[in-house]
């Protein structure tokens, strides 16, 4: 950690942040572990128990672990590396707290929340989201025993990784967001009723009255309007021109 502090700017959030969780997570647990790269404060590699009474139980599986230079503002990016039949390997997987979902990340959320969701995550159903698969139990099972024996170019042997150490129960906080997953599973299993078939509404007939009878009443108006117009100014003229031809006569 002190190479760490000399590399990036340690008054820096997103660093003293990483570095702070980099110490809490030094000692490896039975369930998880996680530190950086040594060259790569916002890299991390991570291994992870599967879930006992599930298709992962005795699977162990590694990935990375991808902090944005926003971090914990925004949320990091988790990739699967040992295939286990749940999540595509070498793939951003989509869940409430990685990357696909910066709506839901919370900045006091940690890298362990975000490891204890993922596992918490294994035995929910795929639903077709990015990064998911569903593989059948005797499949995830025979990858779990296979996982065991799978080697990261970088960390070695991930069998070794692991810890008899128990891990801290979670907090609050963090049981809140396992709450949450596990009920949102729960939604996805159970099934869902048919949807309820709405009574056909009876169409009631249309009676269309015709306009016949009201459109030959207007054109008959607008033909007495138009004939007493026409009167009116007859009338106005030949008054007009009896005027005239009266005082015209009168002069002579």
């Amino acid at each position: 950690m002190a190479e760490m502090g000399e590399k990036y700017n340690t008054k820096c959030p997103g660093v003293k942040r990483l570095m702070r969780e980099a110490m809490e997570l030094a000692e490896a647990t039975e369930e998880y572990c996680a530190r950086p790269l040594e060259d790569n404060l916002f890299e991390w590699h991570f291994t992870v128990q599967g879930p006992k009474g599930t298709d992962f139980e005795g699977g162990v599986y590694h990935g990375r672990i991808l902090l944005p230079k926003e971090y914990p503002m925004h949320p990091p990016h988790i990739i699967l590396l040992t295939p286990n039949g749940r999540f595509e390997v070498n793939k951003k997987i989509c869940l409430s707290i990685s990357g696909h979902h910066p709506e839901t990340w919370q900045p006091s959320w940690s890298i362990r929340t975000a490891l204890l969701a993922l596992i918490a995550f294994m035995p929910t159903p795929a639903e077709g989201t990015i990064g998911s698969l569903d593989y059948t139990p005797a499949e995830r099972k025979i990858l779990a025993k296979k996982s065991a024996s799978w080697v990261c170019p970088q960390c070695g042997d991930i069998s070794n990784l692991l810890s008899s150490t128990a891990a801290k129960p979670p907090t609050e906080e963090e049981q809140s967001v396992l709450n949450q997953i596990a009920f949102k599973a729960e939604e996805e299993q159970a099934p869902k009723p048919p949807p309820l078939e709405e009574p056909a509404q009876e169409v009631e007939p249309q009676i269309l009255e015709s306009t016949e009878s009201s459109t030959s009443f207007l054109d008959q108006l607008t033909e007495i309007l138009v004939a007493l117009l026409v009167g009116a100014i007859a009338i106005f003229v030949y008054r007009r021109w009896s005027t005239w031809y009266a005082i015209a006569e009168a002069e002579m």
